[in-house]
């Protein structure tokens, strides 16, 4: 059966709206019966139509997926309706862990530490609460410690699409990085 780009269009937003989370773009494909590149173009299509009208909602892609969501400028208004959703706030610590994590996934909890310096226990779990990081298995080694990585929520709050969206880090900037830490240490150490 042959479906036109405006009936297929309306199949993949009314799966994106009934779902309310993150649709894979294989079972987009399945759905309107079609290859899965031409599935991504038909929806990457989509979501510069809703770019370009006044709308509130929009399409976004996170990873091999889609998700249809309201526009962030709208934030103000939705929360004088429903009910408040939920906001955090991120410390230091929880974005220092955070961006280890981000960079270095899968990691475990010690190499976190290691990285860190210091105890990692209380921001990896504000993380997991917050739905931003999430266990991704265990690593095959003494202990079977725990690995964690980013979550789809995590891509959604930063604005991605993937982590290889992630800025990289010049080997200048890291240069950089570790002599404010020195100067950090030696001035803490000249305090104490």
């Amino acid at each position: 059966m042959s479906r036109s780009i405006s009936e297929m269009e309306a199949i993949v937003e009314a799966i994106l709206f009934t779902m309310g989370t993150s649709v894979e773009v294989d079972k987009l494909a399945l759905a309107i019966d079609q290859d899965k590149d031409t599935t991504r173009k038909l929806v990457r299509n989509m979501m510069d139509k809703y770019n370009a009208d006044d709308r509130g909602i929009k399409l976004i892609e996170l990873e091999d997926s889609f998700q249809l969501c309201t526009k962030a400028e709208f934030y103000e208004n939705i929360i004088t309706v429903a009910s408040q959703p939920k906001k955090f706030i991120l410390t230091d610590s929880a974005l220092e862990t955070l961006s280890i994590i981000a960079y270095k996934q899968p990691v475990t909890r010690l190499e976190i530490e290691q990285i860190r310096g210091v105890k990692s226990d209380y921001a990896v779990n504000k993380l997991l609460e917050y739905g931003l990081i999430a266990e991704l298995g265990r690593l095959d080694a003494p202990g079977r410690p725990i690995l964690f990585g980013t979550t789809e929520d995590f891509l959604r709050c930063f604005g991605l699409t993937s982590v290889e969206e992630l800025p990289t880090i010049s080997p200048e900037q890291i240069a950089e990085f570790k002599l404010e830490a020195e100067n950090e240490t030696e001035q803490l150490e000249l305090n104490i």
